[in-house]
């Protein structure tokens, strides 16, 4: 789910562009954007943050056996 910071924002910069409409207005946009972001399946800086960190140690650790690999490969090669 998205976090509803942004969507306050957004809603907090439609009243700027519309202050005079009615309350009942900034409820159905919050409700329709929250609807729309719910579908979009969109993931939190929080949880993109952990998948990149979980790609970086992925990256390194495929580094560190495609080096072993190599060397295992080059020590046959030898014999």
């Amino acid at each position: 789910m998205i976090d509803t910071k942004i969507l306050d924002q957004f809603v907090s910069a439609l009243s700027r562009v519309l202050p005079h409409g009615p309350k009942d207005v900034e409820k159905n946009v919050r409700a329709a954007l929250q609807g729309v972001f719910d579908r979009l399946n969109l993931v939190t800086r929080e949880e993109l943050e952990v998948q990149e960190e979980v790609l970086a140690r992925t990256r390194a650790r495929l580094q560190e056996l495609e080096k072993r690999i190599a060397e295992l490969e080059e020590k046959l090669k030898k014999k």
